[in-house]
């Protein structure tokens, strides 16, 4: 099967990735440039199990730094830095190259894929601002570096996959940090991405089932029966099969309905907890945190799912690094017994393990702002409960998460506090530069 690209409706569109946008950052805040500085962010750099957040092109290049290398793996090189990251800072920074996106497209035209990389459709108005898409780059990395001091690259295609494989596997070696790919080029760019776990959309699990059927490259892939593939995959065979024809008929102004919507919150522990009454403090915090998010949103869950990564490099005797198991519950948003439910769950399957990391998903949420009253639980208690939800929920929204808090987040198992002023899971603002 082959596709006719002269029925395909082609757009202008660009992706457009901040280099190394953490690091870079960091970089220009202090003066120092992006490209040529050896730096890291890490998280928790004050501990031995840091984590490598983001690293500078250089850093990557000369000490073969990647993201998520921990403290210990880092060599030891006099001219590298190591900052603590600002995730307010870096949000600022996103907020502002987004903001400069929106004086060349209209909002449906711009899609925020990431803290570092948008996708912008410029069918509609390139022709106000340049002559060609790839000058509409140019114009665009340059207004960029000028108010930010950061590089980007750009990937620009007939559609938003070609933009996408054009950035990831061809911008960031071209002098110009750009990279065209259109339909015509498909033979000579799509099919030459190795391995093939490069492809958008396949990773390591899919390339194992592709390798099954005898598809080992992307080409492979093209010329493969996509009949055969939606037999064996599913849909998503098929669609992978237009992908490696660089066939992509979604617009960035689509809007798209998820048919269920859930909530949870999940964190990678400071260090491996054993002892279980620590563990379960942090369950609890978690559960009373999520509770108050769906609280927030007028939501009640019928469904809740709890995470338990044990520590690094430990399996236990089926081969498992943790457990994830759901309960289905009468319908509820009460934290009392959203937390009792969580401790349930982790106290049926943990057998002792050390515990590096919890996460908790509430889902098959009901929206209503009504009391579903449990027939195994006093109604009257039930309504105090909720009154007493509802009044912490206000006291926090007005004065802090840490205005009114469990004593038990107070002793050393408690995370709930030092978490609090957090954002995404990292130091916030001005504190994580503080010595």
């Amino acid at each position: 099967m082959t596709f006719d690209y002269k029925k395909e409706e082609r757009r202008d569109v660009l992706c457009i990735d901040v280099k190394s946008f953490y690091a870079s950052v960091e970089c220009v805040q202090r003066g120092l440039h992006p490209l040529r500085e050896m730096l890291v962010v890490m998280s928790h750099a004050e501990n031995t199990g840091g984590l490598v957040l983001a690293s500078s092109p250089m850093a990557k290049k000369k000490l073969g730094i990647s993201n998520v290398m921990r403290k210990w793996d880092l060599p030891n090189h006099p001219e590298l830095k190591i900052v603590p990251p600002r995730m307010k800072l870096y949000i600022k920074e996103n907020m502002k190259i987004n903001n400069i996106y929106k004086n060349y497209v209209a909002e449906e035209d711009l899609l925020i894929y990431s803290i570092d990389e948008s996708f912008l459709d410029l069918t509609a108005s390139r022709h106000l601002f340049a002559s060609s898409t790839y000058e509409f780059a140019r114009k665009i990395q340059k207004q960029i570096f000028d108010e930010t001091g950061l590089y980007v690259t750009i990937g620009i295609g007939d559609n938003p996959l070609l933009a996408k494989l054009a950035l990831d596997n061809a911008a960031k070696h071209n002098h110009d940090f750009i990279a065209e790919w259109h339909y015509e080029s498909v033979p000579q760019t799509v099919w030459k991405i190795e391995p093939i776990t490069e492809m958008w959309g396949i990773g390591t699990r899919t390339a194992k089932r592709l390798k099954r059927l005898g598809i080992y490259s992307v080409y492979d892939l093209a010329q493969a029966s996509p009949h055969l593939l939606k037999e064996r995959i599913g849909m998503i065979g098929e669609q992978l099969h237009a992908h490696a024809w660089g066939i992509d008929r979604s617009k960035l102004s689509d809007t798209y309905t998820p048919i269920e919507k859930s909530y949870g919150n999940s964190q990678v522990l400071p260090r491996d907890y054993l002892k279980q009454a620590e563990i379960e403090i942090v369950i609890r915090e978690m559960a009373d945190q999520v509770a108050a998010r769906i609280r927030r949103h007028h939501a009640q869950t019928k469904c809740i799912s709890l995470f338990i990564g044990y520590s690094m490099g430990y399996r236990d005797s089926n081969g498992k690094g943790g457990f994830h198991q759901q309960l289905k519950i009468p319908v509820t948003s009460s934290t009392k017994l959203l937390t009792e439910y969580c401790i349930e769950i982790f106290r049926n399957n943990w057998h002792g393990q050390e515990i590096r990391h919890v996460g908790i998903t509430y889902s098959q949420l009901v929206y209503t702002d009504s009391i579903q009253l449990d027939l195994f639980h006093d109604p009257d208690e039930q309504i105090q409960e909720l009154k007493l939800d509802l009044l912490i929920d206000t006291i926090r929204k007005k004065y802090g998460y840490t205005s009114l808090i469990h004593a038990n987040s107070i002793t050393t198992g408690g995370t709930a506090v030092s978490r609090s002023s957090l954002v995404g899971g990292h130091a916030g603002g001005m504190d994580g530069i503080q010595e």
